[in-house]
């Protein structure tokens, strides 16, 4: 179980339930109500831990630095977003209100610092050359990934360097690289496009004429109207302009660090955006949806209860539930969750994930079930994600070249002493 009493807390961390209940008031541990009696509350056992390796409280100056890259605080200042008090802020502006009514194009002009409505116009200006570009490769990647890898790797081929360059010309190039990854990323033909149009087996239908699609589009067609074109779901497009939003940036993730090394080294925009691009591709990042699908394939077929005991026996993280930036759950999730329909096994999976493991649904989920319930294709959640946050790379991306500093962290040495 992640959830341990306050008796087993106090003796893990060797403190005084003072100091426990300070930590919860401060949000450095999780806490909730214990069902089996609501006076008493359960503490998260993965934030117990972390604090009983800080030896009470008294870090040496490398222990605090290496517990900034595994969730500590934060290793780089930045104004563009954050998660705070179970919220997620974009420069102050809650991300979930923002999601009601905004488009992804208006949340790059929040964060890139762009006048109101210049990304929408940038992008559909480079969108028709992207689109042309990816539709007349000879050779295209047989999925959306490796269609996004390949056309970041060839713009970062050619691109100019990002260092001191002016910050309008960057911002127009930014809007390029994410009309690039959206064209590569919606152009690429699902199997049934490649059969003649045969109907697709599983029942869902499939992305023929998707690159038609794409560049009969108006040139101020945002993102989301792109996708729904693209898989043939109109009905689903403010969802998808939700999703997008809801994604687009999430403080200094694994990608997004990955992306802010790169650019402090002078590295063109679309480079910054390959090595945050890669990096998401990990399980336990963006690439969580395909496990949540294998999570989902299991639970159909022996059950949701047994299917999480036995991912949980294996000791791997349980996919598409559970955050640690927020105690009560993943806002986003709740955001998108509250207009999507209850499908099973996921019902089951949610109710199961929070018996046996006290968690909630996380945004993995929310997309895979976005996913389900409007038939769309199965890396849709993946491909949500990287163009949802492709803003926030490029966002912190311009931050960093206005920072003007090498990221360039200290190694710990831990292996065997010089010979004498």
């Amino acid at each position: 179980m992640v959830w341990m009493t306050a008796a087993e807390a106090l003796h893990v961390l060797n403190v005084r339930p003072q100091t426990l209940y300070a930590n919860v008031s401060r949000g450095k541990i999780r806490a909730k109500s214990d069902a089996d009696d609501p006076r008493r509350s359960l503490y998260h056992r993965d934030d117990i831990l972390r604090m009983a390796r800080r030896s009470n409280g008294r870090r040496k100056i490398e222990t605090v630095s290496a517990q900034a890259m595994q969730w500590g605080d934060p290793v780089l200042p930045s104004a563009l977003s954050t998660a705070a008090d179970g919220r997620l802020l974009y420069r102050g502006l809650d991300a979930v209100t923002l999601s009601a009514t905004a488009t992804l194009e208006d949340i790059a002009d929040l964060l890139w610092q762009a006048d109101r409505g210049q990304v929408l116009a940038a992008t559909a200006a480079a969108a028709s050359i992207a689109t042309a570009s990816a539709s007349a490769a000879i050779t295209r990647p047989a999925s959306a990934l490796g269609a996004g890898l390949l056309a970041l790797a060839l713009r970062s081929a050619t691109d100019a360097p990002s260092l001191g360059r002016p910050a309008a010309e960057l911002r127009a190039e930014a809007a390029g690289v994410l009309a690039t990854l959206t064209a590569a990323m919606t152009a690429v033909p699902t199997p049934a496009d490649n059969s003649g149009g045969a109907a697709p087996t599983d029942g869902k239908r499939a992305n023929t004429g998707a690159r038609q699609a794409i560049t009969s589009a108006p040139s101020t067609a945002t993102i989301s109207r792109r996708l729904a074109l693209a898989w043939q779901r109109p009905a689903a497009e403010d969802l998808l302009r939700r999703a997008l939003v809801l994604m687009a940036d999430h403080e200094l993730n694994a990608s997004t660090f990955a992306t802010r090394v790169a650019v402090s080294t002078g590295a063109s925009l679309a480079a910054g955006v390959l090595a945050g691009f890669t990096t998401l591709t990990g399980p336990l990042h963006g690439g969580a949806s395909a496990e949540f699908a294998q999570l989902v394939a299991s639970a159909r077929q022996h059950g949701a209860g047994p299917a999480v005991q036995a991912w949980l026996s294996s000791g791997r993280p349980l996919p598409g539930f559970g955050h640690k930036l927020y105690a009560e759950g993943d806002p986003r999730a709740r955001a998108l969750l509250d207009l999507l329909p209850k499908l099973q096994p996921h019902t089951n999976l949610a109710a199961e994930a929070e018996a046996q493991a006290g968690e909630l649904p996380n945004i993995d989920f929310a997309l895979t079930l976005l996913a389900a319930a409007h038939e769309l294709p199965d890396d849709a959640p993946f491909i949500l994600f990287a163009l949802g946050r492709c803003v926030g790379w490029l966002a912190h991306a311009l931050e960093q070249v206005q920072a003007n500093r090498l990221i360039r962290p200290r190694a710990r040495y831990v292996g065997p002493s010089a010979g004498t």
